[in-house]
Order: structure tokens, then C-alpha cells, then sequence
């Protein structure tokens, strides 16, 4: 285990939440000094940190404790009604994993998903620039998982492989194809991938109970939050 007392973080100015209306955060960072070591990322994982771009982060809000990291164990998964139909819809999909890169396909379904879905968010609007930022970074760890129908792409989920799990660090999907509910599948899928590669969870950043958006992760039974420092598993 690496010693994680040497490290270095920064803390930012109170910010606007990006989550919860009226609220005001506050962004603890790794050092963007330190180097993007797999095993130092896998440790600060395990104390609800998650990566965005080249950075690694978590919230460090002083008044609010809402964002409380959630993660998947790969074993053990008990599918609902719901979710074995989404697994049946989306049977007929293929899943490949690439190294990650720019390119006007993947950029083309970016931008349509957040004019379609995030219009409202800080990420509106969508730009060549923001989306390499983000996403596209030469990772030894990070994958994109194409997800095809007879060669279209309908998603793509960009995902950290890690010691002790997969990190789901965004997905974007076609957002004309709301029957097929991509999202999820997507989850279910990594949730399953883990369990082949022996990996321990999937991570899913951050829920947060007043905000809708991030219902659908507690979906997922049994999942683990993490609350004062120690992962509780709701079943």
C-alpha cells in the first residue's frame, strides 16, 4: 500500500454547487504535480475521490456532507424486474474497449447527448476543447467501451481500470434511444465486467438524496456508500 501522508492536496474557493441549487462548494484536489499513479488513484477511490480530466478530486464542502461516494460490489448483484429488461433490450449490442482518442464519431454523440440531456448543466454547451479535456486523456488505465448496433455507436463509457475496481468516470449515450435505457446498461454491463476481470466494485462517483439526477444509482442492490469514512452497504 502507498503511503498517502506524503501527498499534497489544495482545497478551492467556495464555488456554485453544481448539483444542489443556493449551495456553494468547495473542491479538494490531488497536487496536479504528483503523477497520475494507478495505485495512489485506487487508494484515494477507497476515500471517495474520483478523476476528471487529469485531476483527482472529491468534495470538500464545510456546512454540507451530501455528495457521499457510492459504489457496486461485482459480485452479489440482485437484478430487478426493470433491469433484466434492459439487459434483454440490449442483448444485441456489441462491447468493445479501446484506448481512448478524439474522434468526430464519439465527439458528434458528446455533443448531442449533452445539447439533448444537459442543456441545463455546466457543461452546456458542449465544445471540442471541453470534450478532449474531459474524456479523451492518454491513460494507461482509462478504456472507452464502444457500445454498437451493427457498427453504430449508441454509447460510449469512459472507465479507469483499477486495482480494486472500475471507476465509471462518465457515459454518454444516444439520447434518441430512450427505450433502450443506455445508462443503465451501461452500469450493468461494467458491473459485470468487473466480475470478470476479479475486480471488487464498480464506482460510481457521487449520490446525493435531494438531487434527482442521481436517483438511478441506488437502483443497484446492494451498493455501498460511503459514510464517515467507512463503506456501509445498503441491500
Amino acid at each position: 500500500m502507498t503511503s498517502l501522508a506524503r501527498l499534497r492536496f489544495y482545497a478551492t474557493q467556495p464555488h456554485t454547487c453544481s448539483y444542489l441549487p443556493g449551495e456553494q462548494a468547495t473542491t479538494l484536489f490531488l497536487d496536479p504535480s504528483q503523477p497520475m499513479d494507478v495505485q495512489v488513484y485506487a487508494e484515494l477511490s477507497e476515500m471517495g475521490f474520483r478523476r476528471s480530466g487529469d485531476h483527482l478530486y472529491r468534495p470538500h464542502c464545510q456546512r454540507c456532507t451530501a455528495c457521499i461516494p457510492a459504489r457496486i460490489p461485482a459480485e452479489g448483484i440482485r437484478l430487478n424486474r426493470q433491469q433484466r429488461r434492459i439487459l434483454k433490450r440490449n442483448a444485441d449490442l456489441t462491447v468493445t474497449s479501446v484506448r481512448p482518442s478524439f474522434s468526430e464519431e464519439y465527439y458528434a454523440l458528446y455533443a448531442d447527448y449533452i445539447e439533448q440531456r444537459h442543456a441545463d448543466g455546466d457543461m452546456y454547451p458542449p465544445s471540442r476543447d471541453q470534450f478532449q479535456t474531459f474524456l479523451v486523456r492518454d491513460l494507461p488505465f482509462c478504456r472507452f467501451y464502444e457500445f454498437r448496433l451493427e457498427g453504430r455507436l449508441l454509447a460510449l463509457a469512459v472507465t479507469d481500470v483499477l486495482p480494486n475496481g472500475l471507476s465509471a468516470v462518465y457515459t454518454f449515450y444516444d439520447p434518441h434511444e430512450e427505450q433502450r435505457s443506455l445508462g443503465r446498461f451501461a452500469i450493468l454491463w461494467q458491473v459485470g465486467e468487473a466480475a470478470r476481470l476479479g475486480l471488487n466494485a464498480i464506482y460510481l462517483g457521487y449520490w446525493i438524496k435531494n438531487c434527482r439526477k442521481m436517483n438511478y444509482k441506488t437502483e443497484y442492490r446492494p451498493i455501498e456508500l460511503l459514510v464517515n469514512q467507512r463503506w456501509i452497504t445498503l441491500s
